[in-house]
C-alpha cells in the first residue's frame, strides 16, 4: 500500500507536493527509528540519559509530523510549517546526540533523523 495512493484518494486533495508526502512518510519512519534507538541505549552499559531523552522527543515529534502532514481536510498551514521546523530541529538535535556515540543503533538512527530533517527541510517551501 502507498501513501500517495492513500493521499491521492483524498477529495480536497488537489496539488499534492510528493515533497511532503515523503516527509511525511519519513517521518513516521524515523519516529519508529528513534523509539528502537531509545530502546537500545536503555539496554547499554553506560549513561545514555541525555540520548534516550533527545531520541524519544524526537520520535513524538515526528509521529505528530507525519500525523498533521497527512491531514488534508481545512487545512492549518502555519500548524503544519511549524511543526515541519519543529521536526527538523529535532532531528538535528537527535543526530548531533546519537553521532556522538559508537553503537550501530545510534549511528543507524542519526542517519535516519539527517534524512527526515533533510525531507522536511525540502516540503517546507512547498506548504503554503
Amino acid at each position: 500500500m502507498s501513501l500517495q495512493k492513500m493521499i491521492d484518494a483524498h477529495p480536497q486533495v488537489q496539488d499534492e507536493t510528493e515533497e511532503l508526502i515523503l516527509a511525511a512518510r519519513h517521518a513516521m519512519l524515523c519516529s519508529l527509528f528513534c523509539t528502537s534507538c531509545a530502546d537500545a541505549c536503555v539496554a547499554e552499559d553506560m549513561d545514555m540519559a541525555q540520548c534516550i531523552r533527545n531520541c524519544l522527543d524526537c520520535a513524538d515529534v515526528c509521529a505528530a509530523t507525519a500525523r498533521l502532514a497527512t491531514r488534508r481536510t481545512a487545512q492549518n498551514i502555519e500548524v503544519l510549517r511549524a511543526q515541519l521546523e519543529t521536526c527538523i530541529k529535532a532531528c538535528e538535535t537527535c543526530a548531533a546526540e546519537c553521532e556522538g556515540h559508537d553503537n550501530p543503533h545510534c549511528q543507524l538512527c542519526a542517519t535516519m533523523c539527517r534524512e527526515c530533517a533533510d525531507d522536511c527541510r525540502k516540503a517546507l517551501p512547498l506548504v503554503k
